[in-house]
C-alpha cells in the first residue's frame, strides 16, 4: 500500500510511504503519522496526540535488522535510564516491528533545537555522557566491541560488499583497501556501554533544552566510548554545521581524539 508521492533516503520520509502489511492495522488509529524512514526502508509511525502518542518502529527483514535484539536492550536499560516503554512486538515474513510508548520530550533534530544548534550540540554531548556513566559495564549482557564490528567489516569485505563503496565527505578520496588496512591496526579500548547510535535525531530534549532520553537501541552493547561519541559530533556537523563538532567533545568533558575519531568513523562508514 502506498500513501502519497515523493521518495528519500533517510529522515523523515516523503509523502509516499509503502506501507507493509503488518502496519495496515495501525492506520486505523487517528491521528496517525509516519516521521521518520531509515536508510534501509524502516518507517517509524507515530499514533495518537503527541502528549499521549505511541510509536511503531518497523523493519524490513534485512541482515542484522531484526527488532528482537532491540526489545531485549530496551529491557535491560531501562532498569538503569530512561527508555521507551515496549507495549508490543513481533514479525513476521515481512519484517519485525515494536510499539513503544512515546517520551515527553523533541528529537535534537526538531525545528526547534535546529534553530538553536548550542542548546542542542550541548545536550548531545552532555547526554551522551550520562548514558556511558549510568549503564555498568559489568552487567551488561551486549556486545558491540572492536573486535566484533571488524570481523562483520571483514565478512562483508570478503563477499565484495564493498566493491563499488564511495565515501561521504569527510572521507573522501580514501580507498576501501587503505580503510581496511588502518582498521586492521585498531586503538585501546576505553569500554562503556555504548549506545549505537548516538546521532542528533535520537536524542531526546525536555522543553528547557537538557538531554532526557535516547531512542533506538538496536545496536547498544560494551565498546570504546568514542565509537558512540566520534558518530555523535559526526552527526552535529551533518545537522548542524561543521563548526558545532567541538562543543559535543565540550559538553561530554573530553578532548577530541583525532586517531579515535578517524577509526571509528571509518568503521561506521564500512559497517
Amino acid at each position: 500500500m502506498a500513501v502519497g508521492k515523493g521518495t528519500m533516503l533517510s529522515g523523515p520520509p516523503p509523502e509516499s510511504v509503502e506501507v507493509p502489511d503488518a502496519l495496515l492495522r495501525f492506520l486505523d488509529v487517528e491521528p496517525h503519522e509516519f516521521v521518520w524512514r531509515n536508510e534501509i526502508g524502516g518507517l517509524t509511525l507515530r499514533l495518537g496526540e503527541p502528549s499521549s502518542s505511541l510509536y511503531v518502529k518497523w523493519m524490513p527483514p534485512t541482515d542484522g535488522a531484526d527488532l528482537s535484539g532491540e526489545v531485549d536492550r530496551l529491557a535491560w536499560a531501562a532498569l538503569h535510564t530512561s527508555v521507551p516503554v515496549v507495549v508490543e512486538s513481533g514479525s513476521d515474513e515481512g519484517g519485525s516491528w515494536i510499539v513503544t510508548r512515546g517520551i515527553d520530550a523533541e528529537n535534537a533534530v526538531s525545528e526547534r533545537w535546529r534553530r538553536d544548534p548550542l542548546t542542542a550540540t550541548t545536550a548531545l554531548g552532555r547526554g551522551l555522557r550520562a548514558l556511558h556513566d549510568t549503564l555498568p559495564v559489568e552487567s551488561c549482557p551486549f556486545d558491540w566491541s572492536l573486535r566484533r564490528r571488524r570481523a562483520e567489516v571483514e565478512r562483508r569485505f570478503s563477499r565484495g560488499v564493498y566493491d563499488y563503496h564511495e565515501f561521504g565527505w569527510d572521507l573522501a578520496g580514501l580507498s576501501v583497501a587503505a580503510a581496511m588496512k588502518e582498521l586492521r591496526s585498531p586503538p585501546e579500548e576505553d569500554v562503556v556501554v555504548c549506545h549505537g547510535d548516538a546521532c542528533a535525531p535520537n536524542t531526546l530534549l525536555d522543553d528547557e533544552g537538557n538531554w532526557t532520553a535516547h531512542v533506538d537501541f538496536g545496536r547498544m552493547g560494551v565498546a570504546d566510548r568514542w565509537a558512540d561519541l566520534a558518530v555523535a559530533a559526526w552527526s552535529a556537523v551533518w545537522n548542524y554545521g561543521p563548526e558545532w563538532e567541538d562543543n559535543v567533545y565540550r559538553a561530554y568533558g573530553y578532548e577530541p581524539d583525532p586517531v579515535k575519531i578517524r577509526y571509528y568513523r571509518l568503521l561506521w562508514e564500512l559497517g
